[in-house]
């Protein structure tokens, strides 16, 4: 459902800096080199496909393709490797200035805001019980729901995003006029941390812990402590009544920024020096905390609002860490490659996105050597 709610533009330094056309081959040094830095963040060097080791006439295959594809709302694709931009293109009207809402891919953003607040003591411990943030909240078994279990989808809160007929399904939140009490008037389903059921109320609820805990939106949180270190100067991130950010979605990015988000993972939290994100959050958002394949086909594992799966590759098997959102969106993380694949699209809604998503993926990782 694309929202029609009032957007919160932010934007920081007039326009982001570019590294070069909208599809562009370029030179792969040690995956442990330094970050430039010379829009105040992540600007990776370029390196040639041939250097990275990713075939080049691979990439164009699949991007003619793409091209010609009948849906036309796959939007861009970008691959970086060894901390080296490998390659990016943009398709149907989109560039690499493109602002594109990654829905519920911005869950996993959240996630690291969560991470970062915890680390700056605003929130003690992801342990703590949610009713320790959120004032008001109704002692109907909802206090015993701690913060990781809103971050692993087990609240146990009768919400599923899945289930129309769900009283905490996420068109319930876009209907409302008051976000943080239509939440808490949903009803208690199950024990908290028995069970994984995705719904976009424990992200919402995540980014209101935020909010209260550090006295200001989460979008200027974010902006202070994570956007800024990565470089990101230009996004939009969706305003609700009582002035509430929707930390469940609507955040619009480029592709090259998000790709900087998979960056800051692989890079153990650490851009140009300085750490943004402690290391044991990216081990555990990253981690197989949650089996959920009996309920993703997309999907192994859960972690903090990231997800894991073990693709297969030719004989091999490769293991992919990502955040995802409606329509195709993906920030992917390959450590094992040290590679980054983002991929943003406008196929919100359809079924077709996620699997085009992943095949775009799985040759991708076929054209690495």
């Amino acid at each position: 459902m694309i929202s029609t709610r009032r957007w919160g533009w932010v934007l920081r330094s007039s326009i982001a800096i570019v590294l070069g056309l909208s599809s562009i081959s370029s030179a792969q040094t040690s995956h442990h080199a330094v970050l430039e830095s010379s829009r105040g963040g992540i600007n990776w060097a370029p390196a040639t496909s041939r250097e990275a080791g990713v075939d080049a006439a691979a990439l164009e295959l699949i991007y003619a393709t793409m091209a010609e594809e009948s849906h036309h709302d796959l939007k861009g694709i970008v691959v970086v490797r060894n901390a080296r931009l490998v390659s990016e293109h943009y398709f149907n009207g989109d560039s690499a200035q493109s602002l594109h809402d990654i829905r519920s891919a911005t869950k996993s953003v959240t996630s690291l805001l969560m991470g970062i607040a915890i680390a700056k003591g605003f929130v003690k411990a992801v342990d703590d019980p949610i009713s320790s943030y959120l004032p008001g909240l109704p002692r109907d078994g909802k206090e015993t729901i701690t913060i990781r279990d809103l971050l692993n989808m087990r609240s146990g809160l009768d919400a599923d995003d899945d289930d129309p007929a769900s009283p905490g399904n996420e068109n319930t939140l876009n209907e409302s006029s008051d976000w943080i009490r239509t939440v808490y008037a949903v009803p208690m389903k199950r024990a908290p941390g028995s069970q994984y059921v995705y719904c976009s109320i424990n992200a919402f609820l995540t980014g209101a812990i935020i909010e209260n805990a550090t006295h200001m939106p989460l979008d200027r949180f974010a902006t202070l402590n994570l956007f800024e270190p990565l470089g990101i100067d230009k996004y939009s991130w969706e305003q609700v009544p009582q002035h509430r950010i929707t930390g469940q979605g609507n955040f619009a990015i480029t592709a090259r920024d998000a790709a900087t988000i998979g960056q800051l993972m692989l890079s153990d939290g650490v851009v140009n020096g300085r750490r943004v994100l402690n290391h044991d959050w990216i081990v555990n958002s990253l981690a197989n905390q949650v089996a959920i394949s009996d309920r993703d086909p997309y999907a192994d594992f859960y972690g903090y609002m990231w997800y894991a799966r073990r693709q297969p590759v030719g004989s091999a098997t490769v293991e992919v860490h990502f955040a995802s959102g409606n329509g195709g969106n993906k920030i992917y993380i390959v450590p094992s490659l040290h590679m980054i694949v983002s991929i943003t699209s406008s196929a919100y809604g359809h079924g077709y996105g996620q699997r085009r998503s992943q095949e775009i993926l799985l040759k991708i990782l076929a054209a690495a050597r």
